[in-house]
This record gives structure tokens, sequence and C-alpha cells, in this order.
């Protein structure tokens, strides 16, 4: 089978032939295909502007289009274009069906290093398809607009809300997640962590489909509480699990730290040195020393030690099956806490109790939406801001936490994937 024959199977264009291949040498060796493009006899070229068919006024010179690489070798499609005579537009040149406007890339091309971009580093696709990190940007860009342009947004029922630092200086996106059990994916990024950026996801996605949200997940950042009770009063707002555990871990590290600092004033010995994981770990995620350790440690009447143990008395809420249960369990133990003289921790209780509605909602809703996605969403895209090093401005952030979280659909041609 030749060359042409195979693009004419995989990649058809209407009014277009594929008419003759050549070979490209450097210093004597073989390094790419050029495919020359003509019209296909008798077909009409198509203004850009209204994208009718007009006549030829005239053409221009040979423009060069980079295809997806074949054998190792680049393939470049040749054409040469034409102007069209428009009653409507004027004087403009044609629309080609394989690239938009001026951009010298292919859409099977561009589709082709966005699904790289997904495994690898955006320089790193660039490198080895011999094209610029900056072209490798504007084709996941294309995928990701097409994407948003074509995703379905109905049947959500459960949502979770959560940050992401991106640069310095306490710069932080809003990320806004589907969570369903059958469907997770990331639904908008905001460029703040405001009330203003959360209201701007539920503009997008209308009255009629925020209304049909059973379930929220979030912190307790006062922007997102805020929002949810304003456009989504009747959903089952649910505090995350894992930033509830974030802050008790938190709140023991301070009582160490603050006890620390007491020894070494006072001239006493710091039992506490390197102690912070065998506080803050699960007793089942222990080493063997480590837990010998422990063992030592807990013997000791130390404000740190008790704080441990409260800690590990506080696990025991997550395990009931009851709302009521775990309300009793959680008025018992803030009691206890408030009479520790243990600061930290009071601050926690404290906590907890103004946001008690919240907390306990996580027993009613659990099983009915992943409630452990939304922090692994948060993982990976932190994968992602590493893998990119960086990024340049909050677009190329957004671009990329849309490809790699978005789960967005593409077109059903798969000429993209084959190389």
């Amino acid at each position: 089978m030749q060359i042409q024959s195979a693009l004419r199977q995989l990649y058809p264009q209407p009014g277009f032939v594929f008419h003759r291949v050549r070979g490209v040498k450097t210093r004597n060796k073989l390094t790419g295909l050029d495919v020359a493009v003509r019209p296909r006899r008798g077909a009409s070229a198509v203004c850009s502007s209204c994208m009718q068919k007009r006549p030829t006024y005239d053409t221009l010179g040979v423009r060069r289009f980079a295809m997806v690489p074949l054998w190792a070798l680049a393939v470049t499609l040749v054409y040469t274009m034409r102007r069209v005579d428009c009653q409507r537009c004027g004087v403009k040149v044609e629309a080609v069906p394989w690239a938009t406007g001026k951009s010298p890339t292919t859409h099977a091309f561009a589709w082709f290093l966005a699904s790289w971009a997904k495994s690898l580093s955006w320089k790193e696709v660039g490198r080895r398809f011999g094209t610029s990190w900056d072209t490798v940007f504007r084709a996941v860009e294309h995928a990701v607009r097409w994407g948003l342009e074509h995703r379905n947004l109905d049947g959500i029922r459960s949502i979770g809300v959560d940050e992401l630092a991106w640069k310095k200086g306490h710069k932080y996106l809003t990320l806004v997640y589907q969570i369903d059990n059958g469907c997770r994916r990331l639904l908008f990024v905001a460029k703040k962590r405001t009330a203003e950026g959360f209201n701007a996801f539920f503009d997008m996605l209308g009255e009629e489909r925020a209304e049909s949200i059973a379930f929220v997940a979030s912190d307790m950042w006062r922007a997102f509480l805020s929002v949810v009770r304003k456009r989504c009063s009747v959903a089952v707002h649910v505090l995350d699990r894992f930033h509830v555990a974030q802050l008790l871990s938190k709140a023991i590290d301070n009582v160490r730290r603050d006890e620390v600092r007491a020894l070494r004033s006072g001239g006493r010995h710091v039992v506490l040195t390197k102690t912070r994981w065998l506080l803050l770990k699960r007793p089942k995620n222990l080493k063997r020393n480590e837990r010998g350790r422990l063992r030592e440690l807990v013997t000791m009447n130390l404000r740190s030690v008790r704080a441990y143990l409260l800690k590990e008395q506080f696990q025991h809420f997550w395990s009931y099956r009851s709302h009521g249960g775990a309300s009793r369990f959680l008025d018992g133990w803030t009691r206890q806490v408030m009479r520790s003289r243990i600061d930290p921790l009071k601050k926690f209780a404290r906590t907890l109790r103004a946001h008690r509605r919240e907390l306990t909602n996580w027993f009613l809703a659990r099983g009915h939406f992943a409630q452990g996605a939304t922090e692994g969403f948060n993982n990976k895209a932190r994968i992602t801001t590493r893998k990119a090093y960086g990024f340049r401005t909050y677009e190329h952030a957004e671009i990329a936490l849309y490809h790699a979280l978005g789960g967005l659909p593409e077109p059903p041609w798969l000429t993209h994937r084959f190389a």
C-alpha cells in the first residue's frame, strides 16, 4: 500500500487529493516525508470567513503543515494556498479541512501531541517529536477547548471543592470536581480562592443543574461555606474527612513543638526529639522500631502523649454507622478535650463544634459519592504542576489541569492515535 492510499483511508480530506510523496534527506539520511496536496479536480475553494464555496481569485505561496510522524520520520503536508473571491467577505484565503487559520500544525498532529502530553511533560513531548513547548501547549489548548465545548454537564449529583497552591506567595486556584461514584472529573477552575471564583462555577453550570446537586464536599474555608448555603442550599454539605484529619494533625504537632520549647527553656532532657511522625502516624503504619519508641513515650506524663491519645480516640468517630451515635461521641469527645488544658486541641474542638452539622453530615452522605475523590484529584493536580515544571501564566495552569483531570471527550475519528 502506498503512503497516499494510507492517508486517504486514515485521514480523508474532502475536496483534496494526496498525490505525491517525496523523501527529505539531511546529510544523505532520510529524515522526513513531504506529502504534496492538491485540490480535487472540479472542487471549489471554501471562504475562511463564511465557510461557503467561492470561485478562486488567485494562488499564494506554498505552506507546510506538520503531520503525525511515521516510522520516526517527520511528515509534512505541502499545499499551495488559494484565495477566493467572496461576494460577502471580499478576497479571502481559503479554508482547509486539516488545519485552522494560520496554524502550521494539522488537527491530527495536534491531537497526537495532546494525547502524549497526558503521559509526558510538555517539554519532553516537544523533544521527542521535534517540536517546541509552545506547539505542544497550543495542541493541548486545542484539545481542551474542543472538549469543553462538547462535554455533557447533565446529571451531576455530587461535587467537591478545594484549593490548590500553584504559585509562590499564597496564590491559590479553586478547583471544583464531580465526585459521583460513576463519574469523577474536574469541572471548573477559578483563578482565586474566593466566593466570587466559586460563584462563577454555579453561573457556568446554570440554575437548573445547580438545583439537582445533592451532595457537596469541601473544607472549612468560609467562602466555600457561604456560597454553598447561598447557591446550593438543598444539598447535603459534607466536610471532607481529609481536611478534618489534617487540622487534627496540625494541632498535635503544635502541642509537640510547644512542649519541646518548654523542655529546652527549663533545661530538661528533650525526649520528644524526632518524634513528630511517631505521634502523627496511624499505629498500623508504624515500623517495628517506631512502635517500641512509641511505647516508651506513652509511659511518660507528657502533654504531647495525652494529645496523641485523644487523637487516636477521635479515630473511632469515623467508625460509627449512625448519625445519632456519631453526634453523641463528638459531643463527649469535645467536652473531654475542652477540659484537657491543651490549647491547640481545644481550638480544634471549637472548630468541630462550629461546623458540627457539616461534620456529622458525613454519615448521612456515606456511600452516596466517592468521599475520598477530592483529595485524590488534588494529588493528581499537584503531579500535573510538577510534570509541567511550573506554569508561565494562569492560562497554562488552567489548560493543563483540564487536560489531565477533566475527562474531556475527543473527536470520534482516531487518526491522532495511530503511529
